[in-house]
């Protein structure tokens, strides 16, 4: 009789744990816009005015592919830093590069720039604490965001999730990246994988600055001021853009609105580069529905090279609807696919830290910056062609061809779509 008790007992904290840590479903998303014609809305202005987020016009935004592109040009605006460094990032692991990043930064250090560093508790795990202590010793501030409490279950689980470097206030990266061995050369081979950054100028960088700013805040106590982080910024390119900065809690996802209301604008295509792909229903059912309108939709994932299985099998049950409803589904094949990108129609694109599942629109800090710019659609247009070349499509009948024990597992998965 005592061992049915212990087991029942032990499954009710089990659950109560679960329950503790799993966020609200704050992301109920509208069902219409007020126009029938998504063509009467101008995107950018309904997307700040919705979210009160910044529209900002006179932005550039370059796309750097992969760690041969993105690393040199990280490690130039460092060595080229003469006011500030402000560096968040979720993951910071180990390797070559993370010693020459550290390295770098504590030269910086060195020759007097205001050197901070904000590293999420969970995901920076693996990182050498030598190379905190070679920063802290140059005089870098480093600081750890939400550092496990077992007090605190259900804040600890609200991570940082963003990837943001701001150098002297005018120049900002975003986008997938994590300071890794991974992230080194050029997507050759199964150890390197296959990622976006994005190097922005223009006013708009004020605002990557607020997400560092904002998390910074919170881990360390200081409030960021000063020409030195906020300098007057010229315009420096064509782009318009609204910079989203999505946190845990509130009455709609901000990232999950930013993906719902594009969708809905769409017209002709709606292009979707994802690690991971576990969204809620009410997005599903948005990407469905813009297929079946005659909007072409393509999603590129990650294959079995994946660092999550548990979100790759949780992503194989939405396969059926969306192929049923049209959409073309890419698996990218030499490695892991980490890229995070959304293009709608041949004027919008959407970048930033932001992954297509729950634990984005809900239990994660993450920067988004939604942007009115052909340039980069075009450039991203072409990337997404190469990787859609090294992809394979799923068809309805590879689907077809599951396992009974294969679907069995994706659907148990998918029963933790809410921590995803």
């Amino acid at each position: 009789m005592l061992y049915p008790l212990a087991g029942l007992g032990a499954a009710a904290i089990l659950y109560g744990a679960y329950a503790l840590a799993t966020a609200e479903p704050t992301d109920v998303l509208p069902d219409r816009v007020s126009l029938e014609d998504p063509d009467q809305f101008d995107l950018a202005t309904v997307l700040a005015a919705n979210l009160d987020a910044p529209l900002l016009e006179g932005n550039r935004i370059e796309l750097l592919e992969n760690g041969d592109e993105i690393f040199p040009a990280m490690l130039g605006a460092i060595r080229d830093a003469r006011q500030s460094i402000n560096l968040l990032t979720y993951i910071y692991w180990q390797g070559e590069i993370a010693r020459e990043f550290a390295a770098e930064l504590a030269a910086a250090c060195r020759r007097g720039v205001e050197v901070r560093v904000l590293l999420d508790a969970v995901g920076s795990v693996p990182m050498d604490e030598a190379l905190v202590e070679e920063m802290r010793a140059a005089g870098c501030r480093v600081a750890v965001f939400r550092p496990p409490r077992w007090n605190e279950l259900r804040r600890m689980n609200g991570r940082t999730h963003r990837k943001v470097m701001v150098v002297d206030g005018t120049r900002g990266f975003t986008g997938g990246v994590g300071i890794a061995t991974e992230w080194t050369g050029d997507a050759e081979d199964e150890h390197h994988w296959r990622d976006d950054h994005f190097l922005i100028s223009g006013p708009s960088v004020r605002y990557l600055q607020g997400a560092f700013a904002e998390n910074w805040r919170e881990a360390s106590g200081e409030a960021l001021a000063g020409a030195r982080f906020y300098p007057t910024i010229e315009p420096s390119g064509v782009a318009r853009v609204v910079t989203v900065l999505g946190q845990p809690g509130g009455t709609v996802s901000p990232v999950a609105f930013v993906y719902w209301l594009s969708l809905r604008r769409a017209r002709e295509r709606v292009w979707i580069s994802t690690p991971y792909y576990a969204p809620d229903p009410g997005l599903q059912k948005s990407i469905e529905e813009t297929a079946r309108r005659g909007v072409e939709v393509l999603l590129i994932v990650p294959n079995d090279l994946n660092d999550s299985r548990l979100v790759r099998w949780a992503s194989r049950i939405h396969y059926r609807p969306l192929l049923e409803a049209g959409v073309r589904i890419f698996e990218y094949q030499p490695t892991m696919f980490h890229v995070k990108a959304v293009i709608v129609d041949r004027d919008w694109a959407i970048v930033g830290s932001a992954n297509f599942d729950n634990r984005s629109f809900e239990l994660n800090y993450e920067v988004v910056v939604a942007a009115e710019d052909t340039v980069l659609v075009t450039d991203l247009e072409e990337s997404m062609r190469a990787d859609m070349r090294r992809s394979k499509e799923i068809t309805l009948k590879d689907v077809q061809e599951w396992s009974i024990l294969e679907r069995g597992r994706d659907r148990l998965a998918s029963a933790l779509r809410e921590q995803l």
